[in-house]
């Protein structure tokens, strides 16, 4: 069960349910992949509604590593998101919004 007030998100992956969590070492390597703009650009996309695929892979990849899972972007290429691309933007989002949430705000 992912624990909201520890900024995880839960997704299920290929039929197995999987916490995500942004931790700093997620977020190192998710500013990496991004390559360009920072992690407010991304907030700000996210927040405007003008993020990309890539925004959403990296983002889920990112949470998934820092919930302990060791694969990588093409490791999603082929794998089953449950609830489909609408739900893995919802995540995104959510790991975002958890990311840098205060105490009170979740």
């Amino acid at each position: 069960m992912a624990n909201p007030h520890a900024g995880e998100v839960a997704l299920t992956l290929d039929g197995e349910r999987r916490v995500a969590k942004l931790t700093l070492g997620a977020l190192a390597e998710l500013e990496a992949a991004l390559e360009a703009g920072t992690l407010m650009d991304l907030v700000e996309r996210f927040e405007a509604g003008r993020f990309s695929t890539r925004d959403v892979l990296a983002l889920i990849v990112a949470g998934l590593r820092g919930g302990g899972w060791r694969g990588g972007p093409r490791d999603l290429l082929s794998a089953e998101i449950g609830g489909g691309p609408v739900e893995a933007a919802r995540v995104a989002g959510a790991l975002l919004a958890r990311a840098f949430a205060g105490p009170g705000d979740v």
